[in-house]
């Protein structure tokens, strides 16, 4: 089972669950945890391979797709016996709880989608079919530094672009080989996900200079009445690490506004 904390409330009180993106861990939400576990019961969850889920069973593991990632997280939701919970996810973390809202739409309240990734621009398109190409042959720690700044390029995105890079030095050049292997079916996921609808309540909470992302997700919320946008001003791709108080008191009200 995947690795995951807790922080408990209330038995009464509803779950937050919290899933990063590629490369990083469950440390990114480092600077949420103490406002969220006040109102609610608090769920971290580290994906395959990332921060403290390793072990030789995800070694062996071959086949990488974002339904058997969702369904580990499923699991971990059984485990602890939580029937639903409110969902919020940065990066790469937002099209694995997207992917879980297809499947498992009765598992999850609410949606909060941090530096969504709904689609990929051209430069985005460029940036992943080259590190697909050159993930064998060049050291990942070195394609994931170029991901990192050209993502997050501006002085003030520092502090995202250390944290991320940091925590992906935990990971090792065949899991992230693995990782970039669900590249593949990331386009055809993603133009079923601008298409459909899901109903349940989202909020996509993006940085004013997310430049590769923030224009598809301007478009995608006019045509979804269930989605709403925020957008923070002078913060990049990694909204809750660039502005953390801003991105707390946005995601807070939207989970507030529809548990009370």
């Amino acid at each position: 089972m995947l690795h995951y904390t807790t922080y408990v409330l209330d038995k009464s009180a509803d779950w937050v669950t919290f899933i990063h993106g590629a490369g990083g861990s469950s440390a990114i939400w480092y600077k949420q945890i103490r406002d969220f576990r006040r109102a609610f019961n608090v769920l971290l969850i580290d994906l395959r391979g990332h921060g403290k889920s390793k072990s030789p069973k995800y070694d062996r593991m071959q086949k990488y797709s974002f339904d058997l990632i969702g369904d580990e997280i499923i699991e971990v939701l059984d485990h602890l016996a939580i029937k639903h919970s409110h969902f919020i996810g940065i990066s790469l973390g937002t099209i694995i709880i997207r992917e879980i809202s297809e499947r498992y739409p009765d598992r999850i309240k609410t949606l909060i989608m941090a530096g969504a990734i709904m689609k990929m621009n051209t430069r985005g398109q460029v940036l992943m079919r080259l590190g697909f190409i050159l993930r064998s042959i060049i050291p990942y720690l070195l394609l994931y530094k170029l991901f990192a700044f050209i993502i997050m390029p501006r002085s003030k995105h520092k502090e995202s672009r250390y944290l991320f890079i940091q925590e992906a030095k935990k990971l090792y050049q065949k899991e992230f080989i693995r990782w970039f292997s669900l590249v593949a079916q990331v386009n055809p996921l993603l133009s079923l996900f601008r298409i459909r609808e899901t109903g349940i309540p989202t909020l996509y909470v993006m940085g004013q200079e997310d430049y590769m992302f923030l224009p598809s997700i301007r478009k995608l919320v006019t045509n979804h009445t269930s989605s709403k946008l925020s957008v923070i001003p002078d913060c990049g791709h990694v909204v809750n690490v660039d502005k953390p108080e801003e991105f707390n008191a946005i995601a807070m009200a939207f989970l507030k506004a529809r548990v009370y």
